[in-house]
């Protein structure tokens, strides 16, 4: 999945880090001050820049250049200086045993998740902590079944499936596929805790086409046949809900493990 041709969408709408996820955190012991953290899959920086505000040493490893591009463009405005590797979360490059933390926001379902442990097993320091974490909008209202059928119909088999490795599962636990349990206690990661917590986001109609442009359904798209798509799903919300804000309800999942 080449993320890089979304990357100024996702900059700009996919930014929202729900503000009780770092406090569900800390409610559970987890404090990131003055500990080393490798944020895989990084994208645009957003998880990386709340560690880096919490006071954590914070690496971001991320494969798409436009993204971290995109993500120094953000840091630069907000006065930040966040390292970011452009590697994959299966071979990082990074010292063995130095990271007390491994956090993974909305992106384990596109890695080899066999390699990446083992990655993450090799830079995590002993007693470390992966931490993986989930969210995307969970609401039935019309706006969404309106957009995802608009979407739908743009597809070369008229469905959307599930992203990345996500088509493969057809059982969940708090939003995980049960798979990567098995996983996680096969690599000696044991289970801590996993939760999940809902939130709102409040969206205009141009910001609700931004999001819905950074969407991984988009991404095979061509720049053209993206704007299409956008400009039909925004002349749609015009027509039926006017300059009306949407309320859409997000779920975000949490699964927190120790390195045995």
């Amino acid at each position: 999945m080449n993320f890089g041709n979304l990357a100024k969408n996702y900059a700009q709408y996919r930014n929202d880090l729900p503000a009780e996820l770092l406090e569900s955190l800390r409610l559970r012991g987890i404090h990131f001050n003055n500990k080393k953290v490798v944020d895989l899959g990084s994208g645009t920086g957003v998880l990386s820049r709340a560690l880096h505000n919490e006071g954590a040493f914070v690496v971001g490893v991320e494969p798409s250049a436009e993204l971290i591009e995109q993500a120094k463009i953000i840091d630069e405005s907000e006065g930040n200086k966040i390292e970011y590797i452009n590697k994959c979360a299966e071979s990082t490059t990074l010292k063995s045993g130095l990271f007390d933390y491994v956090t993974v926001l909305r992106a384990w379902h596109w890695f080899n998740r066999e390699e990446t442990l083992g990655e993450i097993k090799r830079v995590l320091a002993e007693k470390g902590i992966l931490i993986v974490m989930d969210s995307g909008f969970i609401s039935t209202s019309k706006v969404i079944d309106d957009t995802l059928q608009i979407i739908k119909s743009h597809m070369s088999h008229g469905e959307l499936k599930p992203p990345g490795s996500k088509v493969e599962s057809k059982q969940f636990v708090n939003g995980f596929p049960v798979e990567w349990f098995n996983e996680w206690q096969e690599h000696k990661f044991d289970l801590k805790e996993t939760y999940k917590f809902k939130y709102t986001v409040s969206f205009t109609n141009e910001e609700w086409c931004g999001r819905v442009g950074s969407l991984s359904w988009l991404a095979g798209f061509t720049d053209g046949e993206r704007n299409e798509i956008l400009a039909e799903i925004s002349t749609h919300l015009v027509k039926e809900f006017g300059d009306e804000q949407h309320n859409i309800q997000h779920g975000c999942s949490i699964t927190i493990l120790n390195h045995l």
